[in-house]
C-alpha cells in the first residue's frame, strides 16, 4: 500500500510527463518517421503500450505496463477529455469556421449533425446486435445502441488539418467543421440518454428521450449564445490583447462549467460561443494586433491539446482486454460504422432537394473524412466495468485507430483524386480569391 502511494504521480507530474512525451515523440516523428503529426503520436503511443505489455509478458518482475495503466487510471481519460480538454478543442475549432459560409449549408449541416447521428446510432446498434447474436455475446440489446451513439460523433480537428493542407474551398471546410462541431454535442447527449436507460435497466422511452434531448441540447445552445454575446460585448469595449485572450478563456471555462452544473450540453455551448466570437468578435471587436495574438494563442492551445490527446489514444490501448470475441467484434465495427455513416450522409443530403450538397465530391469527403477520435474513446472508458465494457472498448479502439491511421492518412489522396476528376467540391479557389489564413 505504501509502495503504491509512493509511486503515484500528482496531477502536475502527469501533465508534465504527457507534454514531455508528446514533445519528444513529436520531434522523433518529425525527423525520422515523418508521419502526419497526430498519426505519428497515435502510432508511437500504441506501439509503446504494446511493447510494455510484451515486455511484461516475457520478463517476469517488469511491471511498467501496470505502472502506466495505473497512471492512466489516475489521470481518468474520460474526465480529462470531457470535463477539460474538450471545451478548449471545440471552441478553438469553432473560431475558424466561417459563419457566412456555414449559413449557406445550414440545412444539410443541421440534418447531418442530428438526423445523421441518429441514423448512424440506430444502424450501428442494429448491426452490432446482429454480430453479438452470431457470437453469442452476453450483452443486453440496449448496449449495442450505446456503442452506436458513442461512435457516431466525428472529430473536426484532424480532418480540417487535411482540408487546409489540400487547399479545399472554405465552403466545404465550413460544412465539414460545422457538422463535426455540432454532432459532437448531439452524439454525447444521445449517449447519455441511452446510457441512463442501459444502467438503470428501464425501458427506453422515445418521448422521454426526446424531452431530455431538447433540454440538454437546447440549454447548451442557449448558454453558448449568451456566453458568446457577453464575450463579444466585453471584447468590443477594449483594445488590450492580453485581457481579451483572458476573456475568451473565461467564456470557455465559465460557460462549460455552468453547463456541467446544469446538466446541459457543454459541447454545443462551446460550438455556438466559438462561432459567435470567431466571426463577430474577430471581425468587429478586435484590432489587427489582438486578432493575431488571440488566434495564434488558440491555435497553440489546439495543437498542444491534440498532441497530448492522440498520444493518450495510443497509450490507452494498454487497458484493452484481449480475446477472440473482442477482436472479431472490434474488426466488424469498422465496416459497419462506415456503412452506417454513409447511409446517414445519404439520407441527410440526398433525399430532400433543399438539403443536397451542390458540389460533386462533397459527400465522399464527408464520408471518408468523418474521423472518430478521443471523444468516442472517452465515452467508452466511462462505461461501467465488466465484459460489456471490454467488448465495446475493443470495438471503439478498432474504429478510432482505423479512422486515425487509415482514413486520416488517405483523405489527402481521395481529395487529390477528386481534383483530378475536376470535382467542384474540392477545386481550388480561383486566383485572387484565396482567403487570408485564419
Amino acid at each position: 500500500m505504501h509502495e503504491t502511494a509512493s509511486t503515484a504521480l500528482n496531477p502536475f507530474e502527469i501533465a508534465a510527463l504527457l507534454v514531455v512525451a508528446s514533445a519528444l515523440l513529436g520531434w522523433f516523428n518529425h525527423h525520422f518517421i515523418k508521419l502526419p503529426h497526430v498519426i505519428g503520436l497515435t502510432v508511437m503511443g500504441a506501439l509503446a503500450a504494446i511493447g510494455l505489455m510484451v515486455v511484461d509478458a516475457f520478463i517476469p518482475g517488469i511491471t511498467l505496463d501496470d505502472w502506466v495503466a495505473q497512471t492512466l487510471r489516475q489521470l481518468n481519460f474520460t474526465d480529462t477529455l470531457l470535463q477539460g480538454m474538450l471545451s478548449f478543442l471545440l471552441f478553438a475549432g469553432a473560431l475558424h469556421v466561417d459563419l457566412d459560409r456555414l449559413k449557406v449549408a445550414w440545412l444539410p449541416v443541421l440534418l447531418l449533425s442530428t438526423v445523421g447521428v441518429i441514423i448512424s446510432t440506430v444502424l450501428v446498434g442494429l448491426a452490432m446486435w446482429g454480430v453479438g447474436m452470431l457470437l453469442a455475446l452476453p450483452i443486453a440489446p440496449i448496449w449495442y445502441f450505446v456503442f452506436g451513439a458513442l461512435i457516431a460523433p466525428t472529430d473536426p480537428v484532424s480532418v480540417l488539418g487535411v482540408l487546409r493542407e489540400e487547399n479545399v474551398p472554405l465552403s466545404l471546410q465550413s460544412a465539414v467543421a460545422g457538422e463535426s462541431l455540432f454532432n459532437d454535442g448531439v452524439g454525447i447527449v444521445i449517449f447519455i440518454i441511452l446510457l441512463g436507460a442501459a444502467v438503470t435497466g428501464t425501458d427506453f422511452s422515445l418521448a422521454e428521450g426526446a424531452r431530455l434531448f431538447a433540454i440538454e441540447a437546447g440549454g447548451g445552445v442557449l448558454v453558448g449564445l449568451v456566453a458568446g454575446f457577453v464575450g463579444y460585448r466585453a471584447l468590443a469595449g477594449m483594445d488590450e490583447y492580453t485581457l481579451e485572450v483572458l476573456i475568451t478563456l473565461a467564456v470557455v471555462m465559465g460557460s462549460y462549467a455552468l453547463c456541467s452544473y446544469l446538466h446541459i450540453s457543454g459541447p454545443l455551448a462551446m460550438a455556438v460561443a466559438g462561432l459567435l466570437i470567431g466571426n463577430h468578435g474577430v471581425t468587429y471587436a478586435m484590432s489587427d494586433v489582438t486578432r493575431d495574438y488571440l488566434l495564434k494563442f488558440w491555435e497553440l492551445v489546439d495543437e498542444l491539446l491534440n498532441s497530448v490527446l492522440f498520444l493518450l489514444i495510443g497509450l490507452e490501448m494498454i487497458v484493452l482486454v484481449a480475446g477472440t470475441d473482442a477482436l472479431i467484434f472490434g474488426l466488424l465495427a469498422i465496416p459497419l460504422s462506415l456503412a452506417a455513416r454513409a447511409v446517414g450522409i445519404f439520407v441527410s443530403t440526398k433525399t430532400i432537394p433543399a438539403t443536397r450538397l451542390a458540389d460533386k465530391g462533397a459527400g465522399r469527403v464527408l464520408w471518408w473524412g468523418g474521423l472518430r477520435g478521443g471523444i468516442s474513446i472517452a465515452l467508452a472508458l466511462s462505461l461501467p466495468a465488466g465484459e460489456t465494457r471490454d467488448l465495446i472498448l475493443a470495438a471503439t479502439f478498432a474504429a478510432v485507430l482505423f479512422s486515425v491511421l487509415v482514413q486520416r492518412a488517405t483523405l489527402g489522396r481521395l481529395i487529390d483524386k477528386l481534383k483530378h476528376d475536376h470535382a467542384p467540391a474540392v477545386e481550388d479557389a480561383p486566383a485572387g480569391k484565396v482567403p487570408p489564413p485564419a
